[in-house]
């Protein structure tokens, strides 16, 4: 891989985890502000290692090592720093199985978003989708039996990595939701600062999946992973001590990061069924896609400031 390549990889690995964490990192700030010095400093320090090390520093590995089960874990391992051609090849036969997941986990996500979340309209008819939310359940079942119907010509565990992307979406959502109806008990006085420094953690790993799995859109070598969304993960923690408020403004953030998503998840079903996209691609949709949203969010800010 071209020097280039990789850093622009990393960039994108770096942009795409930050844009999925801003939710994240809006509960984190709202939740700190109301614990002692001591405990907000364990949790942006120890609070790093553990997303950025455990999380996703091991989720990454496993999803391939899933995908891959002809190898034992220490052979995915090893495979990051060996050119074992042996290794290789049975990883890259078995990429399919985790891009298909990926990319029906991500263009599930991406629907959600579409039909049932509150978000701010940025593009026409997005209000007019928002007002059918009932049918985001018929959208995404046809969907996936659209993905299993031509997995199944091509290979059967394409088809059941396409269900477990399914699966993995609603049981994600499940534990996204739950932490949204807990947030208040963690704002309010009825949880010690430890548990609140714990129940940020595992909300934590929830969205940390979004931006593991999109990972693999851009490449399928682990420790351009590692790096890209290690730098992301501590971007994050830096926006959420001291620019928090600043990135709330930019209310369309989140419709850049969500659409950006929408391709990622496309190009992860494409390069499933052998459809190669070059590398560069991901990147440059991501900057592209995040870039325009951010001047959209920007001219409100402006406007908004002109007319106060």
């Amino acid at each position: 891989m071209e020097l280039f390549v990789i850093l622009l990889t990393i960039m994108g690995l770096c942009m795409f985890e930050i844009i999925c964490s801003i939710d994240n990192a809006i509960i984190n700030a709202e939740v700190l502000g109301t614990m002692q010095p001591q405990y907000r400093r364990w949790f942006l320090l120890w609070g790093i290692l553990f997303a950025v090390f455990l999380v996703r520093g091991l989720l990454p590995l496993l999803l391939v090592w899933v995908s891959a089960p002809q190898l034992t874990l220490w052979d995915t391992f090893f495979a990051m720093f060996s050119d074992n051609p042996v290794v290789k090849e049975a990883i890259e036969s078995s990429s399919p199985i985790l891009l298909i997941g990926g990319g029906t986990f991500l263009i599930f996500l991406f629907f959600h978003w579409l039909f049932l979340e509150d978000k701010h309209y940025g593009l026409i008819g997005e209000r007019y989708i928002a007002s059918k939310g009932v049918w985001f359940y018929a959208v995404v079942s046809l969907l996936l039996m659209t993905i299993v119907w031509f997995a199944i010509e091509k290979n059967a565990l394409m088809a059941f990595g396409a269900v477990v992307g399914s699966t993995a979406f609603f049981i994600v959502h499940g534990f996204r939701q739950n932490a949204e109806l807990q947030e208040q008990k963690l704002m309010g006085g009825d949880m010690s600062d430890i548990s609140k420094i714990l129940y940020l953690e595992v909300i934590d790993a929830t969205f940390s999946i979004d931006s593991v799995l999109g990972a693999f859109a851009f490449t399928m070598s682990v420790p351009l992973i590692l790096v890209g969304n290690a730098l992301g993960a501590i971007a994050v923690r830096q926006i959420t001590v001291s620019n928090i408020e600043r990135i709330k403004k930019y209310k369309f953030l989140k419709n850049g990061a969500m659409y950006s998503i929408l391709c990622l998840g496309t190009i992860m079903l494409i390069d499933s069924f052998g459809y190669h996209i070059p590398e560069f691609v991901s990147p440059v949709i991501t900057f592209t896609i995040v870039g325009l949203f951010y001047g959209k969010s920007l001219r409100e800010v402006e406007y908004v400031s002109g007319s106060a």
